[in-house]
């Protein structure tokens, strides 16, 4: 007889109650994602400098803020090693960052790692409410990320990175480290 399977903490339909941020984290973890909380701008910039230290060039989607980007070459998003984009939002129910197309797709789509910032405070339960929050001003397309690109299409062998990025990490600003 198998052993069954731990419940998670949170049930698919339940978004994480009083802790969305939390239920985004568990989730885009189960995703294959990696997620890191950090306090603040200041303690990121710290965390920023450690992390691009792996890598050797950047390509950085429009709205990433001149304090949330590396300390690295340039390089074209297909050259590039890393990929930096700012979410406008998530949601906790799916594990989903919502990725705007104003920002540029293709950082957030070629470089093999994606490193994606969002604020704490835009983490909403559901994906509805985090849709809903940007009803007036949404973008011609506003893509879904639930961690790295995953395919099963040949012999249904799951394979990591074919379609984009390889390794994605989530950087929660303004939640508790």
């Amino acid at each position: 007889m198998l052993p069954q399977a731990a419940e998670p903490p949170w049930a698919f339909g339940d978004a994480g109650g009083a802790d969305p941020v939390g239920a985004f984290e568990h989730r885009f973890r189960a995703a294959g994602g990696e997620v890191v909380r950090l306090t603040g701008e200041a303690v990121a910039r710290g965390w920023l400098d450690d992390f691009a230290g792996e890598f050797e060039t950047v390509s950085v989607c429009t709205g990433v803020p001149d304090a949330l980007q590396p300390a690295l070459p340039p390089a074209p998003p297909s050259q590039a090693a890393l990929g930096v984009s700012l979410a406008v939002g998530a949601a906790a129910q799916t594990g989903s960052l919502l990725l705007s197309s104003r920002e540029g797709r293709q950082p957030q789509l070629l470089p093999p790692v994606h490193l994606i910032w969002v604020r704490a405070r835009e983490v909403r339960p559901t994906l509805g409410g985090a849709l809903q929050a940007h009803r007036e001003n949404l973008p011609a397309v506003l893509a879904l990320h639930s961690g790295p690109s995953k395919s099963a299409d040949i012999g249904q062998i799951l394979v990591t990175g074919v379609h984009g990025p390889g390794r994605v990490i989530a950087a929660i600003l303004g939640a508790d480290a």
